[in-house]
């Protein structure tokens, strides 16, 4: 196996997410630990190094390599910055007095992550690594927990927590189930929740195919379905941050798509703010409702000579 293979291995080994063990951040290693192909991973040391003349220099020379001048940002904001926060590297070891972003910035391997090195392909590798990762933890499972942490909970009626992807428009499609249902909806079941990073978060088959809902095309469905039975009212609801109001062309989709369920619908386009309704106000269609986010209390009607309810 290469020396760049093994140090990928390497990396992939002490919890580093998949961009931080591509060829790159592997001949990285190499130069932080001054491996070169024929080396032994126990000969590996600890030594500081600049991005430019020192690890892009290593690696041309000794790997040919040879990157572009202009790549020095992206050593560092790729592959150093994440090597930094896993504990691989410690910055500016010699002088830590350094200022952010100086010339003389550089870079050692940190004494733990070279103990683990040492012992590469020994009998000593699985223990000198369970310790490691046992005490400083992986960047992988912080990166997780971070994004865990990003989430945005979305309390359903019934008590259950679903996690939303952060963004502003997932913001809008949370308020909806938690706002918007209870006022205008009568607290209705919900039956289909989108996200941006996941399409069908939830989705209630058993409930949509007794309503005649196609469940095979859920590209089709606006964000949010909530089904009234009370009333037999079915809310179809878009949340719109940038794009994707109601307008005519979507209701005649719409109708096309649900011309088999028989129930009352109701077409709400759902904004965060006035600011982003005015915006979509000229493409909204008539007989649809409008709701804010921020103003969860009120809702305005496009309506004509009635209020809500089905067309």
């Amino acid at each position: 196996m290469s020396k760049i293979k093994e140090a990928q291995e390497i990396l992939k080994a002490l919890g580093l997410p998949s961009p931080q063990y591509n060829e790159m951040s592997a001949l990285t290693f190499l130069a932080i630990c001054n491996i070169k192909e024929n080396d032994n991973w126990a000969d590996a040391k600890r030594i500081s190094l600049g991005v430019t003349k020192g690890i892009m220099n290593f690696v041309n020379e000794n790997y040919g390599k040879a990157y572009a001048p202009n790549t020095r940002e992206t050593f560092r904001r790729q592959v150093l910055h994440q090597f930094e926060q896993a504990r691989i590297v410690d910055y500016n070891p010699d002088n830590p007095t350094l200022p952010v972003n100086s010339p003389k910035a550089h870079y050692a391997i940190t004494s733990e992550v070279l103990n683990v090195v040492k012992n590469y392909k020994t009998d000593n590798w699985e223990t000198a690594l369970n310790n490691f990762i046992e005490i400083i933890g992986t960047l992988s499972d912080l990166y997780l927990k971070q994004r865990d942490i990003n989430l945005i909970p979305v309390k359903l009626p019934n008590g259950d927590i679903l996690k939303l992807s952060a963004g502003k428009h997932n913001e809008v499609q949370a308020a909806i189930v938690e706002q918007f249902a209870p006022r205008f909806a009568n607290g209705g079941t919900l039956l289909y929740l989108g996200d941006t990073a996941k399409k069908d978060l939830f989705i209630n088959k058993i409930a949509l195919r007794q309503l005649d809902i196609p469940i095979d095309q859920h590209s089709k469905l606006p964000d949010v379905v909530i089904f009234d039975k009370e009333r037999n009212w079915l809310f179809l609801i878009e949340a719109v941050t940038s794009h994707g109001p109601v307008s005519p062309k979507r209701i005649i989709e719409l109708e096309d798509f649900l011309k088999d369920c028989k129930v009352g619908k109701i077409y709400v386009t759902a904004f965060p703010n006035m600011t982003e309704f005015k915006r979509h106000s000229n493409n909204i269609a008539w007989e649809t409702e409008v709701w804010l986010m921020d103003i969860p209390d009120h809702m305005i009607h496009f309506n004509g000579d009635r209020f809500m309810g089905p067309r």
